[in-house]
């Protein structure tokens, strides 16, 4: 079997390679192994082009310059998780490209992290834990989410099970989306499907489980985001640039909407200097709504599965490998 070789960036695998070395290993793979700490920019891989047979990926950026110069030995990128839209899609056509990535990988952690993120805010624990480490004995108002209405903006996979999840807890449910949701779904959870604008105005959290495509594309503004109560959350774990974050930080500025929660940021890490790192109002985490230990074991295996096939190699083997 030819040797081949991969460029092996993804963040959540890189920590645990050793582990999956005997699968490269008996396949004749060797890998490149760049530091990174994010994800790879265009000219970050554009330094490796024609040095590799494969990829797999986090979120590095394959644009159609990086596709054109790793052609024709690139015959794969696989991604580690589900989003691609930041591989250029018709680039990869053009070249014979195969993209692999794991459907449905991380809906359950994220949709758990939109309602601990609604919690967090309806019962002000956060807050009141700061108050109190700080040597104040204050019993900050709260509400339930029983008396809230939830919008969630793409009724997918992500948003769907957000929205059976809210039921659970008495919530008002809208939803939005560009394609039709399905109809047994929305009478079985009681959720009425309305226009943006009109969700927008209407919820108490807005919930964005879009991904990232050319409707989406700064689909808060300083319009849309004009739109929302002023005591609504604006919760993000879909695609930072869903979000027009200079509208963002300046709507929360001005108080004319209550807080969000951002689980991810149009340029990522998020800058030191970011408004939205002093905020009180505002909740961050370091793109990891994907945290689960059992989601992520099966997108490694499915990763280097896709990585495999999109390679040509037979892969009827894999199961006598078991990641310990």
């Amino acid at each position: 079997m030819p040797q081949k070789t991969i460029l092996f960036t993804a963040p959540y695998m890189i920590p645990f390679v050793d582990r999956f070395r005997p699968v490269f290993n008996h396949y004749g793979i060797q890998l490149i192994i760049p530091e990174i700490e994010e994800r790879m920019e265009e000219d970050d891989l554009l330094e490796y082009a024609g040095r590799f047979d494969g990829a797999i990926c986090g979120d590095d950026r394959y644009t159609s310059r990086v596709i054109k110069a790793c052609a024709p030995r690139l015959k794969v990128i696989s991604k580690w998780g589900t989003g691609i839209d930041s591989i250029d899609k018709t680039a990869c056509a053009q070249y014979n490209i195969k993209i692999g990535r794991t459907s449905n990988a991380f809906t359950n952690p994220v949709a758990d992290t939109v309602l601990g993120y609604m919690l967090a805010f309806v019962r002000r624990q956060p807050w009141m834990d700061l108050a109190m480490k700080s040597g104040v004995w204050d019993k900050i108002p709260g509400k339930t989410l029983g008396e809230c209405t939830l919008g969630v903006v793409g009724v997918g996979k992500i948003g769907s099970t957000v929205l059976r999840r809210a039921s659970a807890f008495g919530m008002t449910l809208l939803g939005n989306d560009i394609v039709e949701v399905d109809p047994h779904f929305v009478k079985d959870y009681r959720v009425e499907i309305t226009d943006l604008d009109d969700l927008l105005a209407r919820s108490d959290f807005v919930s964005l489980n879009t991904d990232l495509n050319p409707t989406s594309f700064h689909l808060m503004n300083e319009r849309t985001l004009g739109l929302m109560r002023d005591c609504a959350v604006l919760i993000n774990t879909s695609r930072g640039p869903v979000i027009d974050e200079p509208a963002l930080i300046k709507t929360l500025e001005n108080g004319e909407i209550g807080g969000a929660a951002l689980d991810v940021f149009e340029t990522e890490p998020l800058s030191k200097s970011s408004p939205l790192r002093q905020m009180e109002n505002v909740m961050l985490a370091p793109h990891n709504a994907n945290s689960s230990p059992a989601a992520w074991e099966r997108v490694h295996w499915n990763t280097i599965k896709n990585l495999l096939e999109g390679l040509g190699i037979e892969t009827l083997n894999l199961g006598e490998f078991t990641f310990e």
